[in-house]
């Protein structure tokens, strides 16, 4: 499975981006995805992840992010999105897309719970 994240860039901080997840060949709705991040010297940590259509849909986030960001997903186009608002300088990092084939307990917040990751698309905020 080919993933493809897309939407970074360089913004100030208080600004927005919106980062895009595709995939050639997966219908994305019928998996549960997420977004993590990983900053230079730092391990990948969990920022936001959406049930399997189905499953209830539900959207999970990481405590630094809530209330900032919201993860969803256009059935449609076949992409998951991921909404970040009020962006901050510690919002700095390599954003990854990542999907889960089998049905995932909990928060979902476990890297080795996903099967397939995106190359990853840069973000970088100033202050």
């Amino acid at each position: 499975v080919q993933l493809q994240a897309s939407g970074g860039g360089s913004v100030q901080a208080g600004g927005s981006l919106r980062l895009s997840c595709t995939a050639d060949g997966r219908t994305l709705s019928r998996y549960s995805m997420a977004w993590f991040r990983q900053a230079p010297g730092k391990e990948r940590e969990f920022v936001a992840a959406i049930r399997r259509s189905g499953s209830g849909s539900g959207t999970y986030y990481a405590d630094s992010v809530q209330g900032r960001v919201t993860i969803s997903r256009d059935t449609v186009k076949n992409t998951v999105y991921l909404q970040m608002n009020s962006l901050k300088f510690e919002d700095t990092a390599v954003y990854y897309c990542t999907l889960a084939e089998r049905h995932l307990a909990g928060r979902m917040t476990r890297t080795y719970d996903y099967d397939y990751w995106g190359q990853g698309t840069q973000v970088t905020v100033s202050s």
